[in-house]
């Protein structure tokens, strides 16, 4: 999906020096550096996050990872509760 989006000239002109010298397009420059913000943004938020909410996180990734098809009767797991 092309989208159109306004740019300063002198930013642009900055733009395409960098793309010369990191051997890029303009367009593939941008989108460098918008998964670098993005991956700088996501690891601040991790770095801000309490100890608590780390360790929900983890938790969740955990589950996430789990075999969904992988089951137990619920007789089973009252037996392991007990």
């Amino acid at each position: 999906m092309k989208k159109l989006i306004e740019i300063d000239n002198a930013i642009l002109t900055k733009l395409k020096v960098l793309s010369a010298f990191e051997g890029l397009s303009v367009k593939a420059l941008m989108e460098k550096a918008i998964e670098l913000f993005v991956k700088i943004k996501e690891k601040e938020q991790l770095d801000n996050l309490t100890q608590e909410q780390k360790e929900d996180l983890g938790l969740l990734l955990l589950m996430q990872q789990a075999d969904r098809t992988d089951t137990v009767s619920e007789e089973e797991f009252l037996n392991a509760l007990k």
